[in-house]
């Protein structure tokens, strides 16, 4: 996709979130240094400190560490799970143009190797079965189907903005530079520590179900060589939890 297409990518929802007061002035000049680090500094800085600057600014935004973005409640704190403590869903502004931003980056990259089709769906049906099953068997989640109201919110939010930021950070940012260091298996099971090692403040044995959760999706970004098919099984997986367990966690 030619630049000046990419670049529009993340400016309508960086024009909403300061239009309705959810992006203040050092919001909107932290978005605007990374978005010109990110579509423009490559070329002119080593590639190092390049690619260190985007990744620990994608950490900051991914983790809410910068000043300057005030989050949309959607939903007020709601009983999902009977053993769960109230959800409330909340629209994550800095989280939200990281994902765009990468996004306008990772469009003007070349492609990558034709898919390995065979082996991809046996890697995402595989990670579909013992995410939850491991999940399970922890006692971090029990058996509790439903079908929420607005689970049309739930899924945008979900997949528009936690999914596609994550991805985008761990496996199209991260997992490639790892891997070019340390090989195809260094590289992933690198990649799928440091996701897991993202959701430790919920838990340590959260963190090890996304290890095993991000081991899965590398996989399967590797063997497609394309993002979409990592995109759509992280959804899964986070779809299967809402529907068919403890939302968001078992409360201890």
């Amino acid at each position: 996709m030619p630049l000046h297409l990419r670049l529009l990518i993340p400016v309508p929802a960086l024009g909403m979130g300061v239009a309705f007061g959810f992006v203040d002035a050092t919001g909107l000049a932290l978005t605007a240094l990374y978005f010109c680090w990110i579509l423009f500094a490559e070329d002119v800085l080593p590639r190092w400190l390049w690619w260190s600057g985007g990744l620990l600014g994608g950490i900051a935004l991914a983790a809410h560490l910068l000043p300057g973005f005030e989050p949309t409640l959607l939903w007020p704190p709601r009983q999902l799970s009977a053993d769960a403590p109230p959800y409330a869903l909340r629209l994550s502004w800095d989280k939200l143009l990281l994902g765009l931003i990468l996004l306008a980056w990772w469009l003007g990259q070349p492609s990558r190797q034709p898919a390995r089709m065979g082996r991809m769906l046996a890697v995402g049906a595989a990670t579909l079965l013992a995410v939850p099953l491991l999940a399970l068997g922890l006692g971090l989640v029990g058996w509790q189907p439903k079908w929420p109201e607005q689970l049309w919110l739930w899924l945008m939010v979900n997949l528009g903005i936690t999914v596609l930021a994550e991805e985008l950070l761990f496996r199209a940012w991260l997992q490639g530079a790892l891997m070019a260091r340390l090989g195809v298996v260094g590289g992933v099971a690198l990649t799928a520590l440091l996701f897991g090692a993202a959701h430790a403040p919920f838990s340590a044995l959260f963190a090890m179900v996304a290890t095993v959760a991000g081991l899965g999706y590398g996989l399967v970004f590797h063997l497609s060589g394309r993002l979409w098919p990592a995109l759509l099984l992280h959804g899964a997986v986070n779809l299967l939890h809402l529907l068919l367990l403890s939302y968001p966690l078992r409360s201890v």
